[in-house]
């Protein structure tokens, strides 16, 4: 065999990468497992705030040492292997959205005396108010304007045809409210690409209805400040001229002069501590600080170690130690040093600190700033586009694209400030404060500065965002547990792993010694797809599991392929290395063209899809190279290695058993076609029938619900919770753990249609009443009663659907481009228009059936529930069929080529049945693992196990009974053709 070096050697430097990458995992697990036990109390509530301070104390510390290398946990988290939110929780984040600035902004942020004491007595009433922000500013206005009308201050230019001088108050809040519901409708969809591209795997966002809030869940998060600043961001970017300290160095003199007499006189005033008392907290006080504090002590106060004048940075800016922010910003708020200080100058720190000496030390920016306004010389605004990029240094910046009003003023500002610094400002941090070398003529411009990657993927993910219309703030953020609770994890793990001891033991039995090759194939490729996903900062969802499920399947389907082709070429009387050497070579292109066929759809869903389409695309694609590369050359390596005696060898292919087993098959499929397009017709119409009647069963995801959060006086499964409730409610049901493990959110659809305070009622007292049944518990209502075998519902809220409009367009989007993407390969392949269309047929019949037999096992009592793991089920659906598919077109493609005088029929039909043995025994190994899960996966995984069983079966008979039989039907001309010329020859004869 040629190459089998370098097969070799490329197997094992994976196999070492991917080795090395997983390592990161295991050791990420063993500091979870250390933060679970530290946050758990004696009666085994875990509180999950307790275990994320845990892990953020760990942040920076090293928790790995590999070859001589220590690796912080936050180096750890960024290369393990994720998991996604169904599978291990993450952070709830809930989000409002201020209106205040809608507000102002349709105003033209006026200046009005009367409106702005209006505004800011609304901003104080809301804090204690359950009325509209708007409502309560109007009625704040009426105390403050008199009988003014709001037309006297939003009649202006930028209003022009929407608000006149006649236009009635009524009116105005009209649009008021109409801007603020628009502005929270746009920050939806911003954040949502946020979040989208923050990197997390299945994130959950949904808007509360009925108000301006909106609730976020990130699956693993890792680093909570992250999320706050990426969330809350307004994308306020700026561009300021900084002064110089030597441009107000004496008032900064004056400043210090202030506090060094304060202290010194609070140094004679206090008599010196008989002892010291240690301060409380992790990391001691610094100098500057404790001598603000308490004075200095020991030598007299010196002037040298100035609170305001400190440390010099390359002869400009105010540099200090990190723990020593929160007094500085004191001291610059006091009215006397305020005093002092120049009108036209703001401060502003520095967005990163950076470390010196051991220390933490943070830039504070003087930028010039005329007092009582926050008009930059030029807005971010004018960006049209950022992306990350690399100074000419190779380090992280972000590269910037601005329209042509803003490149105007870029090169105004640019060309005035020569030599000095402009300050790239974000959110009043100062990102870089570069020295301008020259003017810049153009709109194209880079934020330069000592940027992580990930820093600079994050401002530039914001700025390409868009600008929110309004600023938003947390107002609630906890920890939650997996969608999928513990048990029905071990479930799902202990299913799948015995579905897989099954295929192990089924391949063996069949292909003797072979059957340990295949098997040897199909452990290298699960070990690569998991190391591959951790190598690329992938996570891993339960979307992506059932791409695994089907990559399994790609990959036994590969070697059974290649094992019957050599079993052929045995039976065909060819030796062992020939007939090894024929197989390998007659079964690549059909291997080939499957898994092209199959990662172009993974392309085309990840190019277009989101959310838990993408994720699976992510594992489908990592999944066929993988499943390639093993199937057809770690094998191919490992067969030659066996067979490298010839004939003598004793490796085999087949038991007594296997041997001949389905290899003389003659069954007259063609026949049977019509019958075939009945029965598919037939179900498919029934089920959509009752799915038009009776509907489907939602889940959360699709509808939204009402949400509840239950406290109970002890730890909980949420997995129990949700079956019963399932059982209870004609609705779809939802359980997590929420900040503790004894603290339950439960999402229901039961009545989403219906917002009437009586449905609210019903709803509520449903799941008290579920609950209670379910647990044994008794509902109270303070929920500072709770005693033993007790519960309360704390909290409650109605939320909108997880799967947004844009998730399910996107989805559709991305199936019918990877439907025209197959069409297209398989004609530029087959080079016959009639096999395109029909594979698309058999698709579209595939999907249709697994949606009406949902909706049949619906209808005869079943609670399969259409969610986000429905989604990637159908999926699965759509690459297992186009594989088989093409599996069948190949061998008729080859039997066309080779047809002698055989009809075309006749070929359809040898086809079919000299690849049957390759189909059941690949539908079989495949239903094994989905079989085995759908019995003993529990109930939460029953649904997504139901889709897979169903469109294994499906996909396996469309191959057979639809797609072949279609491309027989479009091709009735040749068929014809040749019936014609047999009887012509026959009259002839």
């Amino acid at each position: 065999m040629r190459n089998k070096g370098v097969i070799v050697f490329l197997t094992v430097i994976i196999t070492v990468l991917c080795l090395y990458y997983l390592s990161f995992t295991f050791v990420s697990n063993n500091v979870q497992r250390d933060a679970e036990a530290y946050a758990t109390d004696e009666v085994g509530n875990v509180d999950f705030s307790k275990k994320q301070s845990y892990l953020d104390s760990v942040w920076r510390l090293p928790v790995y040492r590999f070859l001589g290398a220590d690796y912080t946990y936050q180096e750890v988290k960024e290369t393990e292997l994720g998991l996604g939110l169904d599978l291990q929780g993450g952070m709830h984040v809930t989000l409002e959205v201020s209106p205040v600035e809608i507000v102002r902004g349709l105003a033209g942020n006026s200046q009005d005396a009367a409106f702005n004491t209006a505004v800011n007595l609304a901003q104080e009433r809301a804090k204690t108010s359950n009325d509209k922000f708007v409502d309560i500013f109007y009625s704040a206005w009426n105390e403050t304007a008199g009988d003014r009308k709001l037309n006297s201050v939003y009649a202006t230019a930028a209003n022009r045809g929407r608000v006149s001088l006649e236009t009635t108050d009524a009116e105005v809040l009209s649009l008021i409210d109409t801007e603020v519901e628009n502005a929270i409708e746009r920050s939806f969809n911003i954040l949502r690409t946020r979040v989208d591209r923050f990197g997390t795997a299945q994130p959950n966002i949904q808007r509360i209805q009925g108000s301006g809030r909106i609730q976020i869940e990130l699956p693993g998060v890792d680093n909570p400040e992250r999320v706050r600043n990426l969330l809350q961001g307004v994308a306020k970017l700026q561009f300021w001229e900084v002064a110089e300290i030597n441009e107000f160095g004496d008032a900064i003199e004056r400043a210090n002069a202030i506090l060094v007499a304060e202290a010194q006189g609070q140094r004679a005033t206090q008599p010196a501590p008989a002892d010291t008392t240690e301060v409380e907290g992790d990391e001691e006080e610094s100098d500057l600080a404790r001598q603000l504090a308490q004075g200095a002590d020991g030598d007299d106060f010196s002037s040298d170690v100035s609170p305001l004048l400190s440390l010099l940075k390359a002869n400009y800016g105010l540099v200090y130690d990190l723990r020593d922010t929160v007094t500085i910003n004191r001291i610059l708020a006091r009215d006397d040093i305020r005093s002092v200080l120049p009108r036209d100058v703001r401060f502003m720190w520095s967005v990163k600190a950076q470390r010196a000496d051991g220390q933490e030390l943070l830039e504070l920016h003087a930028i010039k700033a005329p007092r009582g306004t926050d008009m930059a010389p030029l807005e971010g605004d004018v960006i049209t586009d950022a992306r990350q990029s690399y100074d000419q240094n190779s380090r992280p910046a972000v590269s910037m694209q601005m329209n042509a009003d803003g490149a105007r003023k870029w090169r105004k500002l640019t060309s005035d400030n020569v030599g000095r610094r402009i300050a790239v400002v974000l959110d009043d941090y100062v990102y870089t404060a570069p020295n301008v070398q020259g003017e810049i003529p153009s709109g194209q411009s880079e934020i330069t500065g000592n940027f992580t990657i990930e820093e600079a993927k994050d401002l530039a993910n914001i700025l390409k965002s868009g600008t929110l219309p309004a600023p938003t703030r947390i107002v609630e953020e906890a920890m939650i547990g997996a969608t999928l609770g513990a048990e029905a994890q071990q479930q799902g793990i202990y299913s799948m792993v015995a579905g897989l001891v099954l295929v192990v033991l089924f391949m063996i039995a069949y292909f003797a010694k072979g059957g340990f090759v295949a098997i040897a194939a199909l452990v290298f490729n699960i070990f690569f797809i998991l190391g591959i996903l951790a190598q690329l900062g992938a996570s891993l969802t339960l979307p992506g599991i059932a791409g695994i499920v089907l990559t399994i399947g790609m990959s036994i389907d590969a070697n059974v392929l290649i094992f019957e082709r050599i079993k052929e070429e045995l039976r065909n009387g060819a030796g062992l290395l020939q007939a090894i050497s024929s197989g390998y070579n007659k079964a690549f292109s059909a291997i080939l063209d499957s898994n092209v066929t199959t990662f172009l759809v993974g392309a085309i869903l990840y190019a277009l899809g989101q959310g838990p389409v993408k994720g699976f695309a992510i594992v489908l694609m990592i999944g066929i190279a993988s499943s390639f590369f093993s199937a057809v050359f770690i094998t191919r390596v490992i067969v030659y290695w066996m067979s490298k005696k010839g004939d003598k060898s004793s490796i085999s292919f087949s038991t007594p058993f296997s041997r001949n087993l389905l290899s003389d098959l003659n069954i007259d499929f063609m026949s049977k076609r019509k019958v075939a397009y009945l029965v598919s017709t037939g179900i498919i119409v029934v089920g959509l029938a009752i799915a038009a009647i009776n509907g489907l069963k939602f889940g959360v995801d699709f509808t939204g619900g009402r949400t509840y959060t239950v406290e109970f006086s002890e730890p909980v499964t949420p997995t129990e919770l949700k079956t019963g409730l399932d059982a209870k409610f004609d609705g779809s049901v939802e359980a997590k753990t929420f900040g503790g493990n004894n603290i339950i959110k439960v999402t229901t659809s039961y009545l989403i249609n219906e917002d009437s305070d009586e449905a609210n009622r019903e709803v509520e007292r449903s799941v008290r009443e579920g609950i209670a049944e379910i647990t044994g518990f008794t509902f109270v209502e303070d929920g500072r009663r709770i005693g033993a075998e007790s519960f309360s519902i704390i909290g409650s809220s109605k939320v909108g659907a997880t799967v947004a409009d844009d998730i399910k367009n996107s989805s559709l989007e991305a199936m019918f481009f990877a439907l025209v993407a197959i069409f297209l390969y398989i004609l530029l392949r087959f080079r016959k228009w009639q096999f395109s269309l029909a594979s698309i047929i058999a698709l579209i019949h595939d999907t249709l059936f697994v949606v009406a037999a949902f909706a049949i096992a619906t209808a005869l009592g079943a609670t399969f529930e259409i969610d986000q793991v429905f989604i990637a089920a159908m999926l699965t659906v759509v690459g297992y069929s186009i594989n088989d598919t093409v599996i069948v077109f190949d061998r008729i493609r080859e039997n066309i080529s080779n047809r002698g005088t055989s009809k075309l029929v006749t070929m359809f039909n040898d086809a079919i049945n000299q690849t049957m043995s390759r189909t059941l025994i690949t539908s079989a190994t495949t239903l094994i693992v989905v079989l085995v899960l759908l019995i003993f996966g529990g109930e939460v995984l029953a649904g997504f196990a139901f889709a897979l069983l169903i469109g294994v079966l499906v996909g396996t008979y469309s191959s057979i009974y639809i797609a072949s039989p279609i491309v027989v039907d479009l091709m009735k001309r040749e068929i014809a053709q040749e019936k014609l010329a047999a009887e012509e020859a026959q009259k002839v004869a």
